[in-house]
């Protein structure tokens, strides 16, 4: 499996993390087997975040984790936190760090090795942020911080107050949902695509060497549901996802799989699936190398254009 390095000073870590958000509902023993299956495949980073289920998807998976047999030096756990659901954003520092403490305490860790600020907080005081990182890190509970969800100009701001390097900004991202590749593609024109909705983010990461961290890789975006089999809203996309699929002798799911992988900032995938199938394909999907012609023709038929 393709290996990425964590931003410019992190670990080297897989081209696939797993997303735990659909884990609330898994049997202990369903869950078990997932992480180790994952852990068989080189999947060893987790992604979780503080709201998933209320927190019940970390604590169900710090009990599970400790079941597998795994070491937790060889696991790599990244978790978020900042949003208080249905109220507001917070990211003083006192709730960043009382958020850590409970997530630790919910996956039975002694520290986490990312932890992700959620959301931008229109009433963040960068100084708060600052304090709370450097907290954290002298304590030995976080290793790494980075963002999700930010365009630079947040990213900027932080970084004139935290001594951290910021190695990820996670963001949503797809063959449909590729507004960031888009309005770098139409500079200067009068069409939707040529709207500046990130500030220029997926440019900037790749310059900051700071890692993207792709979610939901298979939603439509603007349409609700899978781009994948949806032949009603994507019928070109998917025929070529199917052309694709007979070359590479993979499924659709892997073809999409490959036009993320195949960008040159070096994205990492966020995998949400709990299905041991859907992540085979997706690291298959890791292996295969789209050609510059194949990566277009997909992306022109999700409906972007050239200018």
């Amino acid at each position: 499996m393709k290996k990425l390095t964590l931003g410019k000073s992190g670990p080297v870590i897989p081209s696939i993390a797993i997303g735990c958000m659909r884990i609330a509902d898994m049997e202990e023993s369903a869950l078990i087997s997932h992480i180790s299956f994952c852990m068989e495949h080189g999947l060893n980073y987790f992604d979780h975040a503080d709201i998933y289920g209320g927190g019940e998807c970390e604590t169900l998976f710090g009990k599970a984790w400790k079941k597998t047999g795994c070491r937790r030096e060889d696991m790599i756990f990244q978790s978020k936190c900042g949003i208080v659901p249905g109220t507001m954003y917070d990211l003083s520092a006192e709730h960043i760090f009382r958020s850590v403490e409970n997530i630790l305490k919910r996956l039975d860790t002694d520290y986490l090795d990312v932890l992700l600020l959620h959301r931008p907080d229109a009433l963040m005081e960068p100084e708060e942020v600052a304090k709370a990182f450097d907290r954290l890190e002298q304590s030995g509970k976080v290793r790494y911080f980075g963002v999700s969800n930010q365009r630079p100009s947040q990213i900027e701001l932080l970084k004139k107050y935290v001594r951290q390097n910021l190695l990820v900004d996670q963001l949503q991202f797809s063959i449909p949902f590729s507004n960031m590749v888009a309005a770098g593609m139409e500079v200067n024109m009068l069409t939707d695509g040529a709207a500046d909705r990130d500030g220029g983010i997926l440019d900037y990461c790749h310059l900051n060497d700071i890692t993207i961290q792709a979610w939901s890789p298979f939603q439509s975006g603007s349409k609700k549901g899978i781009f994948i089999g949806d032949n009603e809203n994507y019928p070109e996309l998917n025929q070529t996802l199917r052309d694709l699929s007979e070359k590479y002798r993979a499924t659709p799911t892997a073809i999409a799989s490959a036009w993320i992988f195949r960008h040159p900032a070096g994205i990492q995938m966020i995998a949400g699936t709990t299905k041991t199938n859907r992540l085979e394909e997706i690291i298959r999907g890791s292996e295969i190398t789209l050609t510059r012609e194949e990566w277009y023709r997909l992306y022109l038929a999700a409906g972007h254009m050239l200018p």
